[in-house]
């Protein structure tokens, strides 16, 4: 950040005393003084001698007298070098040597603000190519100042260092360390859901630099060893201790929040699953990868599924594939072109197509 904070009299003037009738008194004051402390002859030839510094005439003895850091005027020559007219309630800025109402010295020498647009007297920040008041440079994200605090450039735009790295943090995708708020750029430690450099913390039994290892229990951090000889069951899914109810599962023991199907991950919450490779399933989803398709409707099959010619059939498609007569592997029924054929169907075929099904079914019998 470049200020004008500390620059800001040498490059925007230097602020005088108001224009007051103290100003006056304290040319009588000096001329008393004079008066007082010299012989008369010594005053008179002061006030004979003396010349307004800006028309450098002389005064009359009975005319009010401006003096302006050690400076001499006649009242009707104290003015505005920019417009002529007398300082509003006698305040002027100076510059250069000149001196300047308020409205000129803004108008011809300060900057302005890139936030608010206004006029900018004292101190000045100047930074991203714009000059801004101290209160209106803010970081762009949290509005928190930056003039004391310096500013990182993002994009564009002026952050404070923290919303900086939480920018950073997000393109990488990495952590954001809560404690010291840089980027964790290697393994993080969770603490009660917040991440952090695991160096920041020591194992709570035995005093050791914790690792990324450490676990949480009741709200205190141990280092792995420790924690084992506690016997505190470790989820499968988070790798935390499990403090309340425990569901024992594919060789493992889990949070119940965290114990979901691999494909939607739903928790089961005591409700049936389906393993296969290590991995569970809810009913639904094991069906849909790995359930038996209906020879019928061509289905994956969700509920009771019915076996029968060596297929697989929803109970509500296991029919007569004649009358459509819903049947059961308690009915009796016959195949015919892969299809199940109730036995009063069966009953109404020709005698010659009868004894050919027959002899198929014997010869697959023998088989």
């Amino acid at each position: 950040i470049s200020t004008w904070a500390e620059q800001s009299v040498k490059h925007m003037g230097r602020v005088c005393a108001p224009f007051t009738p103290s100003s006056f008194r304290t040319g009588l004051m000096l001329l008393l003084a004079m008066f007082f402390l010299s012989p008369r002859s010594d005053m008179a030839d002061a006030l004979a001698i003396a010349t307004c510094d800006c028309c450098h005439s002389r005064f009359d003895p009975s005319e009010r007298i401006v003096n302006s850091n050690g400076k001499l005027y006649h009242e009707k020559c104290f003015v505005c070098a920019q417009c002529f007219r007398q300082f509003p309630a006698g305040v002027f800025y100076e510059f250069e040597g000149r001196k300047y109402c308020e409205h000129d010295f803004q108008m011809l020498f300060a900057p302005c603000c890139g936030y608010c647009g206004e006029f900018i007297i004292g101190r000045v920040i100047k930074a991203m190519n714009n000059n801004w008041h101290p209160h209106c440079f803010c970081c762009e994200i949290c509005s928190v100042p930056l003039a004391d605090l310096g500013f990182v450039k993002n994009a564009g735009r002026h952050l404070c260092r923290p919303c900086h790295n939480q920018e950073k943090a997000k393109y990488l995708g990495q952590y954001i360390c809560q404690k010291c708020h840089l980027i964790i750029e290697e393994l993080h430690l969770m603490y009660k859901n917040d991440a952090y450099h695991p160096d920041h913390f020591n194992c709570t039994h035995c005093g050791k630099e914790l690792t990324a290892d450490a676990r949480e229990l009741k709200g205190e951090l141990y280092c792995l060893p420790c924690h084992d000889k506690m016997g505190i069951p470790i989820c499968g899914a988070c790798r935390r201790p499990i403090e309340g109810r425990v569901v024992n599962a594919l060789g493992k023991q889990w949070h119940v929040e965290h114990f979901v199907c691999s494909m939607c991950e739903k928790p089961f919450l005591g409700h049936r699953h389906f393993e296969r490779k290590g991995l569970a399933y809810c009913e639904k989803h094991y069906n849909q990868l790995f359930g038996d398709v209906c020879f019928h409707c061509n289905h994956v099959i969700e509920a009771d599924v019915v076996s029968a010619l060596n297929k697989s059939w929803c109970v509500q498609c296991f029919a007569c594939s004649t009358c459509n007569t819903r049947l059961t592997l308690k009915n009796k029924f016959v195949e015919f072109e892969m299809k199940p054929v109730c036995k009063r169907c069966y009953e109404k075929f020709p005698l010659e197509l009868k004894k050919r099904l027959k002899k198929l079914s014997d010869m697959k019998t023998r088989k």
